[in-house]
């Protein structure tokens, strides 16, 4: 097995990541878009996941081909059709998963997923300095966020999914920490172009929705249960800027012993012997944001133990058995290691995009109320 252990301003081998980036690029359809495994299951998020990894090692042209597949595929509203990957059925024999296009999973309008295009345009911008870019993108981004703001509820939570659909009125921990991040680089990206009133406006639901994670649990998970046994909802909180400083570190401390196999990594559900290595990669830059470098860097090491012979990731671990499992190498899972690998060793101009919770300096915050009307313009 390979390991490697990486510290602030060590370089990483001339060529450590080159399998993990072949894995994207086979899996990188003709039209741009990335989908989780060969043949199936796209959703947005998980593609600009792996897209910011090709862009930090360099392959412009296809993390920006990636990004115009998500102009070309944007709906009306400013929200995309994805795949929900937990309904796609498995090959119990293979210990693959099965399903194509046209049948894998099921489909649906994700808040989310719609947000997490703007944290891939501003990684891109922190590399490149492309005012272009992100002028390209612009009417991309507004529309988009013109969804996520009209499913913010007046408590400040973001309604999980398009509310013209049958999906159960609700909001998820994980997806809102995701989508408070997303608010901060939308943000960024506004107040860079000049459009200080769409700044000022994605700054108060930023807020309003960090208000609503820290102190109104009751407004999610109110029609099914609670999803705290995965690991996702102990600390996106501190990735996504949620929790910061000393409640960051209780939080991560509160749970640390359930979620984290030493040796090997984080478990993406508490009770089942699975590390997974996009969850241990996420976890080390959450470490990373509180100032936790030592243990973010360790949690990052474990991960290289779950290259194939060819260099690209595992999925995850069975950790009873020790084999990988399943039989998957997602396009994210590398795109989630080559980004906590940037911001380990500070490498690129992007390296802090994930870790830093800083927002623009923009003037006269309006309330929710007033960002609400707003935004109905």
């Amino acid at each position: 097995m390979s390991t490697l252990h990486l510290t602030k301003g060590s370089r990483i081998p001339e060529g450590y990541f080159d399998g993990a980036v072949r894995r994207i690029l086979s899996l990188q359809r003709d039209d741009g878009s990335i989908p989780w495994f060969d043949g199936g299951v796209f959703d947005p998020w998980n593609h600009v996941e792996a897209a910011m990894g090709l862009d930090v090692l360099g392959y412009r042209e296809e993390a920006v081909k990636a990004y115009r597949h998500l102009v070309d595929t944007q709906l009306e509203d400013g929200s995309w059709w994805m795949q929900m990957g937990s309904a796609v059925p498995m090959d119990e024999e293979e210990q693959r998963y099965t399903g194509g296009d046209e049948e894998g999973g099921t489909y649906e309008r994700d808040t989310n997923c719609a947000a997490y295009i703007a944290t891939g345009l501003w990684h891109h911008y922190l590399l490149t300095e492309d005012r272009s870019f992100l002028e390209e993108f612009w009417p991309t981004l507004e529309r988009a966020f013109h969804f996520i703001v009209d499913h913010q509820t007046e408590h400040g939570d973001i309604r999980w999914a398009a509310r013209d659909t049958d999906t159960p009125d609700d909001a998820l921990i994980t997806a809102s920490c995701s989508i408070h991040k997303s608010f901060e680089h939308a943000a960024h990206i506004a107040a860079t172009l000049g459009h200080d009133d769409h700044a000022r406006l994605w700054v108060t639901s930023r807020e309003a929705l960090g208000d609503a994670l820290r102190t109104k649990p009751h407004r999610f998970d109110r029609t099914w249960d609670p999803k705290d046994h995965f690991s996702m909802e102990w600390y996106y909180p501190v990735l996504g800027g949620v929790l910061t400083g000393d409640a960051a570190r209780a939080k991560i401390a509160s749970r640390w012993d359930e979620f984290v196999q030493d040796g090997v990594g984080c478990r993406c559900v508490v009770h089942e012997p699975w590390i997974t290595v996009a969850e241990s990669a996420e976890l080390c830059m959450a470490l990373l944001s509180m100032g936790d470098r030592k243990r973010a860097e360790q949690m990052l090491a474990w991960q290289h133990q779950q290259r194939d012979d060819e260099g690209a990731y595992w999925m995850g671990l069975q950790t009873e058995v020790n084999q990988p499992w399943p039989a998957e190498k997602p396009a994210w899972t590398a795109g989630a290691v080559i980004l906590a690998a940037d911001a380990i060793t500070q490498t690129t101009a992007a390296c802090n995009a994930l870790v830093d919770h800083t927002l623009p300096e923009v003037s006269g915050v309006e309330t929710l109320k007033q960002r609400q009307r707003l935004n109905k313009r």
